[in-house]
């Protein structure tokens, strides 16, 4: 049974369990009967079902698996799948090219490589993103440069962008974190008064906008992950989406070995190159997946909106907002910030595991990555060293400090995108479950 409380049914509901039962505050069994007490105190969970689990597969990815395993062919080369999900997945996103890779990583790494990126080059990305983006500049030799974070968007800060750029930038890599973005307007007005590109870390926004169109193509091109996390997966996998004909040209013959799309017998093009094809298994289970991404992107979109109504009136939890521009999130994570001065002082992670108790899992997402000590271990590689410099290394240590962003990692609690998944009701549970423990922080932070 599927419980919804209101504050005013909760303290009403309170009073009389209370009365009735006769028992004061220090009887284990009339506070274990009380629906305000949190469950990690002994009440009840304020969500006792199950979020839906991830992946959601049927007889479709059966069917593409033993499509691609009984046709012998099941490599790019020599199969349709891979092809035909770059025609949906151009259809799918309104994009003119798409080029699919072996996962995310390697759609960063193909569209620097594509671009030329290398030792000498500045490439700017923010703080609060997974690792991967920090790879792939690194990966090249590049030097990474992190620009703060927006405190109400957990984006890269746009407006400090500029300030951050040198004779040696060549490139701005935002990151649509969790599904949102930027304000790219402001990011691509930057990139084009100083004649820089901009490719799109788009991996965590599948479906996701910007004034109307789907992210990927504000920029030179969009990267995208599907990965085992995301709304559109495969277990690994991915693709790069552009607008720009040579560019779409150019990532092909980088991902393939330097080849083009004809193979037989032909020259290399380009100056690089590298072996990130997508398998033909891997693209049947993305267009078995596609069938299903339009109703799941419409359900996350109505549950997170529905569920920032509800946590935005609790003092002390702000949800991230977007910026006016992003017309619709992927929801790949629910991410907001929590406020520990309004919860008696109760520490994030205490929280978190109260929640935890509550049916309701959640993680504390993202730490500080410009201050990581492998990010940082990039001031002592001997590559590094040589190409920039050992004491224009110590230098790049301090020119990465970025204080909003470690206040951001300090307070940030994600949600999953499977958690919006979930029924209408159940967005209301997890609301309950962050007011039960507001109500008794104090006796939380005892324990």
């Amino acid at each position: 049974m599927k419980h919804t409380i209101t504050r005013r049914r909760f303290i009403g509901a309170s009073a009389v369990a209370g009365a009735s039962l006769g028992f004061g505050l220090n009887s284990g069994t009339a506070a274990a009967a009380s629906a305000g007490k949190p469950a990690i105190l002994g009440g009840r969970k304020a969500h006792t079902g199950s979020f839906p689990g991830w992946p959601i597969y049927d007889e479709h990815e059966d069917q593409a698996l033993l499509e691609a395993l009984h046709s012998g062919k099941w490599g790019r080369l020599n199969g349709p799948q891979v092809a035909r999900f770059e025609t949906a997945y151009e259809r799918l996103t309104g994009a003119k090219h798409c080029v699919a890779v072996s996962c995310g990583t390697t759609a960063l790494l193909t569209t620097l490589g594509a671009l030329g990126i290398g030792p000498g080059d500045e490439v700017i990305l923010p703080p609060y993103t997974f690792v991967a983006t920090f790879n792939a500049i690194g990966f090249n030799y590049a030097l990474p440069v992190f620009v703060d974070t927006d405190a109400e968007s957990f984006q890269i800060d746009a407006n400090k962008v500029e300030a951050a750029i040198t004779k040696d930038t060549r490139l701005i890599l935002p990151v649509h974190v969790g599904g949102s973005m930027p304000d790219m307007d402001a990011i691509l007005s930057t990139a084009n008064k100083h004649k820089i590109p901009v490719i799109e870390d788009a991996c965590q926004a599948h479906l996701a906008e910007w004034r109307g169109r789907v992210v990927g193509q504000s920029g030179l091109a969009g990267c995208f992950s599907f990965q085992s996390s995301k709304n559109l997966n495969s277990g690994e996998g991915g693709a790069i989406i552009t607008n720009d004909n040579e560019f779409a040209a150019r990532c092909y013959n980088f991902h393939n070995q330097g080849h083009g799309r004809s193979v037989k017998g032909k020259g290399f093009s380009g100056e690089r190159g590298a072996n990130f094809r997508l398998t033909e298994f891997q693209g049947g289970l993305l267009l078995a997946q596609m069938s299903r991404l339009n109703a799941q992107s419409k359900t996350r979109d109505e549950n997170a909106a529905y569920l920032t109504k509800l946590l935005s009136e609790i003092p002390g939890i702000k949800p991230a907002r977007s910026p006016e521009g992003c017309t619709r999130s992927s929801h790949h994570l629910y991410m907001f910030r929590y406020q520990k001065e309004h919860f008696a002082n109760l520490r994030r992670a205490k929280f978190i595991e109260a929640m935890g108790e509550e049916g309701c899992g959640c993680s504390a997402g993202y730490s500080p990555l410009n201050t990581d000590e492998y990010v940082k271990g990039l001031a002592h590689n001997p590559h590094y060293q040589r190409i920039y410099g050992q004491e224009a290394m110590a230098k790049w240590v301090e020119r990465n400090a970025c204080p909003i962003n470690d206040r951001i990692c300090a307070e940030a609690v994600w949600f999953g995108q499977t958690t919006l998944l979930g029924s209408r009701s159940e967005m209301e549970q997890i609301a309950e479950a962050v007011r039960k423990i507001q109500t008794q922080a104090g006796e939380i932070a005892k324990r």
